[in-house]
């Protein structure tokens, strides 16, 4: 039987060798369904800003850059089924994020570098500036840093002369319903760094920012061990999930 010249014989299927599928090469282009559908989302939060996307699409849109190639639909879903919306999934534990099923670590420093960012972008409308007449940015700063952890924590913020915050520091990480915080290690800070004022700031991870016996007992010891060194503490928010409470609007103190 002769030979089929070369150029008349037909091409070997594309996807089978053997019997064996045969992987796509790793350069390879992504699915175009894929490509569309990114590039959907990219163009809907370009126009509509974020307020056009549920969490889950905001989420998509992070995780693209740490998944490339993968849809990442379903793994947002399940981000935000696990902690409830995207506030909770950019601020969540490293060790919590891990738990999930498809986070790696390339996901982990995505969230972690947006959570960072906006951050560092809310605490630089605040530093260096008066906060009593910027205290709703005082306010969401202090929501974007504390509301969402899983633990209690305590802030103390310092002012100078003219309110102007000259530093934010975390004084203790604690339970999920219990800090431990000292009077005398909050004063001897805000005689270091020369403050003329104090507000004090710590979160209820349960959601609920109604001050305890403890929140006020301490609000006012430590308001009077500063009225001893001529410091004015202004006041002690307390950060629910949406909401928070100032004891001194209150009257605690």
């Amino acid at each position: 039987m002769d030979q089929i010249p070369h150029h008349m014989q037909e091409p070997p299927l594309p996807l089978f060798n053997g019997g064996t599928a045969i992987r796509p090469p790793p350069g390879a282009s992504k699915p175009s369904y894929l490509f569309d559908h990114r590039q959907r989302l990219r163009t809907r939060f370009m126009e509509g800003g974020a307020q056009a996307l549920p969490d889950y699409e905001l989420l998509e849109l992070v995780l693209f850059r740490a998944s490339p190639r993968q849809d990442v639909k379903p793994l947002a879903r399940r981000l935000i089924e696990t902690f409830g919306d995207f506030g909770r999934v950019v601020s969540a534990p490293p060790a919590r994020l891990r738990q999930v099923t498809g986070v790696g670590e390339a996901v982990v420093i995505e969230l972690k570098l947006v959570e960072a960012s906006a951050q560092r972008l809310a605490r630089s409308k605040v530093m260096h500036r008066p906060v009593l007449s910027s205290w709703q940015a005082l306010v969401d700063y202090c929501h974007m840093a504390m509301s969402h952890a899983e633990t209690e924590q305590f802030r103390l913020l310092l002012l100078d002369r003219k309110n102007a915050l000259i530093a934010d520091e975390e004084q203790g990480r604690g339970t999920v319903d219990h800090v431990p915080v000292y009077p005398r290690e909050v004063m001897k800070r805000a005689l270091e760094a020369n403050a003329s004022a104090l507000i004090l700031v710590h979160n209820h991870p349960s959601g609920d920012p109604t001050p305890s016996e403890a929140d006020i007992a301490l609000t006012r010891q430590i308001d009077e061990a500063a009225k001893l060194f001529g410091i004015v503490l202004h006041d002690h928010l307390i950060l629910g999930k949406d909401c928070e409470i100032s004891l001194r609007s209150e009257g605690y103190f």
